[in-house]
């Protein structure tokens, strides 16, 4: 029996603005989904490309209030569930995602569309938020291609934005969590650390302020290239190199939920993360 996932993230919005995003059917299809049907207190449905096994809804709502909701989630053949609730804490409003039937393994093996139910949500929250406070969505997965590429405009200079992806201090900063890097061609990019990572990812390919490519093995090539015009940054990020027979869904979403908060930590004055301990 796996623990349940837990991801709490914060934003300037009300309480109020937040259940309307997660209950207004144009809300929905802003920030998580293609289409959606909202019917409360009977239906809660979301589905489309952007959606795990989103050919068609495949959620069943279980109860909901004015700060929470709660629905079960058939997917790979297994009823999950997934409760949001809304809380004010220290002045501030929170969103906390609890969703069962999530293994790591699965993100390993991609034995189980659930593996992806992490990175999803990470993204669809990062989305929620940006949504809320006023702000273009990054992007969305699309489950039903293979072709991973994804492309944002960031306002800041291209050399800062290449500093950002490149910097062990900075990246650590927007990434959330601690990543060492060795700046050159060869040069290891080490999640959690180098002295802790025994098979780090390579920089395979590196040129100031133009592109940066890593070697994450069988997850493919993923490439980050800039082009700075008038002080903004326009950034694509492209995944290649990979099994188009099963493409790494989860770690797509992942990089896609890292880009938004990139481009909050250089376009949003007095910056701090939207995740907050759960």
């Amino acid at each position: 029996m796996t623990e349940p996932l837990i991801l709490k993230v914060r934003t300037t919005a009300t309480a109020d603005q937040v259940y309307a995003a997660l209950t207004e059917e144009k809300s929905l299809t802003t920030w998580l989904a293609e289409y959606a049907t909202v019917e409360l207190p009977e239906r809660y449905e979301f589905w489309g490309a952007s959606v795990p096994e989103g050919d068609a809804p495949h959620q069943q709502l279980v109860t909901a209030d004015e700060s929470s909701l709660a629905f079960t989630w058939l997917l790979d053949g297994e009823e999950t569930s997934t409760e949001i609730a809304i809380a004010v804490e220290n002045d501030e409003t929170t969103i906390t995602l609890t969703q069962s039937h999530f293994d790591f393994n699965d993100v390993i093996t991609g034995a189980s569309i659930r593996g992806v139910l992490q990175t999803f949500w990470s993204l669809a929250l990062a989305n929620l938020v940006d949504s809320l406070e006023g702000r273009t969505i990054t992007a969305r997965g699309d489950f039903t291609s293979s072709t991973l590429s994804a492309t944002v405009e960031i306002d800041a200079a291209v050399d800062a934005v290449y500093d950002s992806l490149i910097s062990s201090e900075k990246v650590t900063e927007w990434f959330g969590y601690p990543i060492e890097i060795e700046p050159h061609v060869d040069g290891r990019f080490a999640m959690g650390g180098i002295e802790n990572n025994p098979h780090p990812a390579i920089i395979v390919d590196l040129v100031p302020n133009e592109r940066v490519s890593i070697d994450w093995g069988p997850g493919g090539i993923g490439t980050w290239e800039l082009e700075g015009s008038e002080g903004r940054t326009r950034l694509t990020l492209v995944s290649s190199g990979f099994d188009t027979n099963n493409p790494p869904y989860a770690g797509w979403l992942g990089n896609l939920a890292g880009l938004a908060e990139l481009r909050r930590y250089h376009e949003i004055t007095d910056w701090k993360p939207i995740t907050v301990a759960a």
